[in-house]
């Protein structure tokens, strides 16, 4: 079991003799890079040593948990920035002959960071240059390679049309790769389901070098890449998505309300309604711990909404299914879809829909995430002890993502991502901090651990489930990434339930030397089960 990165790598100094044993090894691994790359598409223009000036910058520029942004923290020998599939299948020939842990970073918003760190001798083959979006309008779909963002995504869309839109996230920084290989979620989920539920093929780069499309690959690895994880198979080039209507007017609204306005007796109504409220409703709920006018603590929960239609319909579902929350039309703004994607990024209004283009994190902090799924209400006596102890612990804010609706249609087992019917909401714990070092990490991140310990009695048991995408290294390991079946069934169980042994399977099949890996891949089966 894990506790702190910061613990694992305090001695760094020491890790970067035994990362790569000398530079004559180093040059040569770099050579092999350079031998196998084509003439009209010379490697060498695209790697990053730590003699190279810009290495630090290429490191650090999508590096979104500053938790791992540490001196302390464990540095590739060296950054490849892929432009062309030549230089992808370079890097693999190459690590595989020199025995290097491959690290694959799309957007880097993996919680944990380990698309770029590893205790193990690594270097990181980075795709955000494969950037390009193809959107047709004509037959509903488009061509996204993973090291574009959401909101590179949701742009090119809306330059095409106002009546479609894809189910994803809400920030847009966000990189393809990750997001829609683990699942993909966002506010559109209660009507269209995951992203992958919205992805019909694929290309990857497999452990041979080969490109394969759906059809080449086989409904297998298909199935394991959408939904299981793509780094654990091979190197995903692009996604085609299933683009989804979306009304030319949508609504949102924001509703605070306080312990002193009835909260407790929202939350509580909240859990009863948002998973049976018409799939068009996406209702967040976000608690978190403010400060009184006179400066007492107390509790504050947020109703985050989409509406997929306009204010006055909104109004009349709203008065039907969740009277209690006291909605008025002056909470109500109506706007276009893409308008909204800004609007839920916590934009200033009127900024212009261009602003989802940048790559650059609005807020960029060290963190720590955990996750939680909900099967039966919390009742108040159980919400007023979860409350008392958010206030002792002041920090962590606690976010409920409803389900029902189509997640409540689709079989568990159609994708690797098992969490469906069954589940009034996802929870997340997120703890933010601006403090560097270890001494806040361990401070902060046991505050995280306390408040999902507190909520043991009211969460799923048996297995304990959680969210790939919501990547926590608290709930098992594989260390170095090495070919485990059992420490990979500690943390892969809680993350996709009975398609584990699927996963793992498929992941033999196509990777049976286990050459894709990291701290929370899948392994591979054991001879003995082979």
């Amino acid at each position: 079991m894990r506790t702190s990165s910061f613990s694992v790598v305090s001695f760094f100094a020491i890790l970067v003799l035994l990362q790569f044993p000398s530079a004559s090894s180093h040059e040569t691994f770099q050579q092999c890079l350079e031998s196998h790359s084509l003439p009209s598409y010379p490697i060498s223009s695209i790697i990053y040593t730590p003699t190279n000036s810009s290495y630090s910058n290429v490191l650090q520029a999508y590096i979104r948990n500053l938790r791992f942004n540490e001196t302390t923290t464990p540095k590739p020998i060296l950054i490849i920035t892929a432009l062309h599939v030549s230089h992808i299948q370079a890097a693999i020939l190459c690590a595989k002959t020199y025995g290097l842990q491959m690290k694959i970073r799309s957007g880097g918003h993996d919680y944990e960071g380990v698309s770029y760190w590893s205790e193990s001798p690594f270097f990181i083959l980075d795709l955000f240059n494969l950037r390009s979006i193809n959107i047709s309008i004509e037959d509903e779909s488009g061509w996204v390679q993973v090291g574009a963002t959401l909101g590179e995504v949701y742009y090119r869309i809306a330059e095409k049309s106002n009546v479609y839109g894809f189910p994803a996230g809400v920030c847009p920084t966000v990189g393809v790769g990750g997001h829609f290989s683990g699942g993909g979620y966002g506010n559109m989920m209660r009507k269209y389901g995951l992203s992958v539920d919205n992805i019909v093929d694929a290309e990857i780069i497999d452990v041979n070098g080969r490109i394969l499309n759906r059809k080449t690959m086989g409904e297998d690895l298909f199935w394991a890449i959408t939904g299981g994880g793509g780094s654990s198979y091979g190197v995903v080039l692009s996604y085609k998505i299933k683009l989804v209507p979306v009304p030319v007017t949508v609504t949102v609204f924001r509703v605070e309300r306080t312990l002193a306005q009835n909260a407790t007796d929202l939350v509580y109504r909240w859990q009863q309604v948002a998973d049976k409220l018409p799939e068009e409703i996406f209702i967040r709920l976000i608690m978190d711990v403010v400060n009184t006018t006179t400066g007492e603590k107390t509790i504050r929960a947020a109703f985050f909404t989409l509406f997929l239609g306009n204010s006055s319909q909104l109004l009349s579902l709203m008065g039907q299914g969740f009277p209690e929350l006291g909605l008025t039309r002056a909470d109500c703004r109506e706007m276009s879809w893409v308008e909204s994607t800004l609007y839920w990024t916590s934009f200033p209004t009127g900024t212009p829909v261009d602003a989802l283009l940048s790559r650059t994190p609005q807020v960029l902090t060290h963190l720590k995430r955990k996750s939680d799924y909900l099967k039966q209400p919390i009742n108040k006596e159980g919400l007023e002890f979860i409350w008392k102890k958010m206030i002792e612990l002041e920090r962590p804010v606690l976010t409920f993502n409803p389900y029902g609706g189509r997640m409540a249609q689709i079989s568990p087992s159609a994708k690797p991502f098992p969490h469906r019917a069954g589940n009034i909401c996802k929870i997340q714990y997120a703890t933010n901090w601006n403090d560097s070092g270890v001494e806040a990490a361990n401070y902060y991140v046991n505050l995280t651990r306390m408040l999902y310990g507190y909520m043991t009695p009211f969460v799923s048991k048996f297995p304990r489930e959680a969210f790939l995408n919501y990547r926590d290294l608290d709930i098992g390991i594989n260390h170095n990434g090495a070919n485990s079946y059992i420490e990979g069934a500690v943390y892969g169980v809680k993350y996709f339930l009975g398609n584990y042994n699927r996963l793992v399977q498929t992941k033999t099949k196509v990777d049976p030397g286990n050459f894709f890996r990291n701290e929370q891949s899948i392994p591979t089966l054991p001879s003995w089960r082979k």
